[in-house]
């Protein structure tokens, strides 16, 4: 069985969208998108440094814009399930029929920009605790005040609060952590320093049409399938100042009877953590084209 996933933000690199756009359509395709939200894609996916492709505003649509054209490539694809971590939500849910390609543009645009105003209310931010127990961690870090905002399995907790607590907290780790990282990404995402994007994100939300999910869809929340396109709705809304539970996610993968994950572009993160805690289970990233025609046998071997 194989599963489907995208990655979330903090998984861009400079320049990383280049040699996707060389792909037949692919320039008109996202050039249509741009138009559709104004919102230069190609020029962000090619030319813009890193600082550039950091803010939320631009990261989140350039992810989501990645993912649906690099599973585009893979052609006829029937995966199990689909999952998505964080803004890789809404990619997944063009996977599974919930948004068309220009809906799911539209909105991540709207929560881009949303986030990205939410952030600069405070000096917020993100590290990845890698190692230690996964209890010991998350009772740490809500007495330094920290939020556990990614709980990923396979050792590692993602971190958010204020700059000041992540400074405390890269001096005062937890017991058994080997490292504290700070990521990419522009604020304190999936804790309550987002819940004025979330007014913002319902209200985008009803001007979109939901149809149910054709694949299993799986959520962040707490790794449940969900059944209509209105809940696939309001779970991405709740989700921007919510925890995501990836490790729940990867558990649900394993009870369907995973055999295989893809992980589109920009990949690499999500395979990771599934190479640690889904054993035995086939994986493949798709960073660049050249990927595709292995991808394409894993499709093969493992698709429904």
């Amino acid at each position: 069985m194989l599963v489907l996933v995208a990655p979330g933000q903090g998984a861009q690199t400079p320049g990383f969208l280049t040699p996707w756009l060389e792909l037949p359509g692919a320039a008109d395709r996202v050039g249509a998108w741009s138009d559709a939200i104004g919102l230069d894609l190609a020029h962000y996916g090619t030319q813009a440094d890193a600082d550039q492709i950091r803010d939320t505003a631009v990261a989140q649509p350039l992810l989501v814009a990645a993912g649906i054209l690099s599973a585009a490539a893979l052609g006829d694809v029937a995966p199990g399930a689909v999952a998505g971590h964080s803004v890789g939500e809404i990619t997944a849910a063009t996977f599974a029929g919930v948004l068309d390609d220009t809906a799911a543009l539209t909105l991540v645009r709207k929560r881009g920009l949303a986030m990205a105003e939410a952030a600069a209310i405070t000096e917020t931010g993100m590290s990845a605790l890698l190692g230690g127990d996964p209890e010991v961690s998350v009772a740490h870090l809500e007495k330094l005040g920290l939020t556990p905002a990614n709980v990923n399995g396979a050792g590692q907790i993602v971190a958010a609060g204020t700059l000041e607590q992540l400074a405390v907290l890269n001096e005062d780790k937890p017991e058994g952590v080997r490292k504290v990282v700070p990521l990419k990404v522009a604020g304190a995402f999936h804790t309550h320093h987002m819940a004025p994007a979330v007014e913002t994100l319902a209200a985008a939300a009803k001007e979109l049409s939901p149809a149910d999910p054709r694949i299993a869809y799986v959520s962040n929340k707490d790794g449940r399938t969900v059944a209509t396109g209105a809940e696939v709705l309001d779970r991405l809304v709740g989700q921007v100042a919510n925890p995501v539970r990836w490790d729940l996610c990867m558990e649900t993968f394993r009870q369907l009877g995973v055999t295989a994950l893809i992980e589109v572009c920009p990949g690499g993160t999500l395979t990771g953590l599934a190479k640690r805690a889904l054993p035995g289970v086939k994986t493949l990233a798709l960073k660049t084209p050249d990927d595709l025609d292995a991808a394409r046998e894993v499709i093969a071997e493992h698709s429904a």
